[in-house]
């Protein structure tokens, strides 16, 4: 279990919630783990299948809580929505917010990302300092924090996405650097997306997918359009709003990469390659992927803006819950996610 902004998060996959009186009362295996008053709680996410009581859901409707049903891997399911926030009010704030949105809004998530990537790469460069014998790698951090300056000089979403684009052809001109093992197997040239056209490339993909799609299932859950976004145009069948929010931690995904490649977890065998010049993980690839980002997801982070350690796969629901708040008013500015 894990409180935050308000928030209850049944993380036990076991776990049944009932009613009694004014509390909420959790339950494993027939015994009570905690119970707690209503008056604690604006929101609840169930990563659980066996979920809870209709009196409970009945109640939370009542007093106005979101409760959120989500699979274990944190896929979204349902919500039983209250009267007093419900999803409407919160989406039509999201759609006169986001109609002519705040340039700060684009310029803080560039400058994110960017300070992010800058972290990846000074922590490589702590790790093995041999990487940087010609001064490239210092050369393109250097030219990221120029990046992240000049985002806010600009004007328009348009030019900013070009100095996005911009950096991020030089981070990854670089990143082949980071690989330090399995070179004949694993090396990047530059981004290739769809298809992904090495094996680097397909684990990107593949880690950026289901990075995205946490994110847009953390926005279903606290109510959020994730199709309507603020920096990402929108496009019949994206999720804009998810590729927002998850610019700024793409950076998690390319360190587990490395770490998978670094490490040996990841060898030729686990890709699958087409006559078109397709590379896409095989099915034991993938099985090895998606347990490292299981294990990942399990690490404790410390969370900058709430100065608090949450495990890492809850970061997607923090930030869709400090977005919605933003978007309602009660925060001013919102906060991305930044490493330190």
């Amino acid at each position: 279990m894990k409180r935050l902004l308000n928030a209850l998060y049944i993380l036990d996959e076991t776990t049944w919630l009932t009613l009694d009186g004014e509390n909420i009362v959790c339950t494993c295996d027939g015994r009570e783990k905690f119970r707690l008053p209503f008056s604690n709680i604006e929101e609840i996410y169930c990563f659980c299948y066996p979920g809870c009581s209709p009196a409970l859901m009945g109640k939370c409707a009542e007093m106005g809580i979101s409760l959120n049903f989500l699979s274990p891997s944190g896929t979204f399911l349902a919500r039983v929505q209250g009267k007093t926030r419900g999803n409407i009010f919160l989406r039509k704030a999201q759609f006169q917010r986001f109609e002519h949105p705040d340039l700060l809004l684009a310029q803080n998530t560039v400058a994110a990302k960017l300070s992010n990537t800058r972290y990846l790469l000074r922590r490589s460069l702590r790790d093995n300092p041999t990487l940087d014998a010609d001064g490239e790698v210092r050369g393109c951090i250097s030219y990221l924090e120029s990046g992240m300056e000049r985002v806010y000089e600009l004007r328009d979403t348009e030019t900013i996405m070009g100095l996005e684009g911009n950096c991020a052809k030089a981070y990854f001109n670089i990143f082949d650097r980071l690989i330090l093992q399995q070179k004949d197997i694993f090396y990047l040239t530059g981004r290739t997306k769809r298809p992904p056209l090495d094996p680097v490339n397909a684990v990107l993909s593949f880690l950026y997918t289901m990075m995205t799609s946490s994110y847009a299932s953390a926005q279903e859950g606290v109510g959020l359009d994730s199709c309507y976004g603020f920096y990402h145009a929108l496009r019949s069948g994206r999720s804009s709003l998810a590729c927002d929010l998850v610019e700024e931690a793409r950076c998690i995904a390319e360190r587990l990469t490395l770490t998978l490649i670094n490490l040996r977890k990841l060898n030729g065998g686990d890709f699958e390659r087409q006559e078109s010049g397709a590379v896409f993980l095989s099915k034991d690839g993938k099985r090895k992927v998606l347990t490292a980002w299981q294990e990942k997801k399990r690490t404790t982070i410390q969370h900058p803006y709430l100065n608090e350690k949450i495990p890492l796969g809850l970061l997607p629901f923090v930030q869709s819950s400090l977005l919605a708040k933003y978007v309602r008013g009660e925060i001013s500015e919102y906060p991305c996610y930044l490493l330190k």
